[in-house]
């Protein structure tokens, strides 16, 4: 994807297991967003946490910017057993007050970088435990409190071994590196960890929808509000403004895509 859209206007607030990909974004200047809040990884299996955590960041970057982009996933990484109804796009919609937040628009971190078809086909169609390049690092806080039982009762069954989607060069860097805690964290899982190469295409399809979602939002409230008769000038530019802002951003996703 060429750089031609940008997000200056934007904050993001994303789990810190994908800060890896982001930084790396960051890095190549695709991702030129004000700052990036991360919360601590990890955090779906402490849903209170990832809640307070998640509002938290929300207020801190409302002082900074009133576009926000939470890089969260819908459906796996909130789970409220106690008040199902209670969704990740339910605590986002509360604190949208005065401000625009958009989520990308994914299930959980490895739908980011890999979708449902592209994963059923690196795997092959066996049962693989999915990982990025986060859940390594950052093991210790994903799998908080497992023991090697809970451990036991849970990796074996994936027979397909763990698949890591690798899409910033990690794994010959971290192996060289930090070759015993590859071993550590294999052993104790049980399984062999098996890298796969990805770009990071997908992520940033997803991050440029955002921008989409955001931009026609913008776009229909300000209709809503122009008079019926004698808009504002400055109005009309405005709207003009993002109109050509969207076409250009869906132009851009569209010629990605062909």
């Amino acid at each position: 994807m060429q750089k031609q859209i940008s997000f200056n206007d934007y904050m993001l607030i994303s789990c810190g297991t994908l800060a890896p990909e982001l930084n790396y974004l960051r890095k190549e200047g695709f991702l030129d967003a004000k700052n990036i809040f991360f919360t601590t990884p990890g955090r779906h299996e402490v849903i209170k946490e990832l809640e307070t955590q998640l509002i938290q960041k929300i207020k801190t970057a409302k002082e900074h910017a009133q576009k926000i982009i939470v890089v969260y996933g819908g459906k796996f990484c909130y789970v409220n057993a106690d008040n199902p109804y209670r969704t990740m796009d339910t605590i986002i919609q509360e604190q949208e007050n005065g401000i625009s937040i958009s989520r990308i628009n994914a299930t959980h971190c490895m739908d980011m970088l890999a979708g449902e078809s592209e994963r059923e086909k690196i795997s092959g169609g066996q049962k693989v435990l999915w990982l990025t390049p986060g859940w390594i690092i950052y093991r210790n806080l994903v799998f908080q409190d497992w023991d090697k039982g809970k451990a036991n009762e849970n990796f074996p069954q994936h027979t397909g071994g763990a698949v890591l989607l690798d899409g910033i060069d990690f794994w010959d860097k971290y192996c060289r590196e930090h070759p015993e805690k590859i071993l550590e964290f294999s052993d104790w899982m049980g399984i062999e960890i098996l890298p796969h190469k990805i770009t990071l295409d997908r992520l940033k399809k997803l991050l440029a929808g955002c921008l989409v979602s955001s931009l026609e939002k913008e776009i229909a409230e300000l209709k809503s509000s122009l008079p019926a008769h004698s808009a504002k000038p400055s109005m009309i530019r405005r709207l003009e403004e993002l109109e050509a802002k969207l076409k250009k951003t869906k132009m851009e996703l569209l010629d990605d895509t062909n």
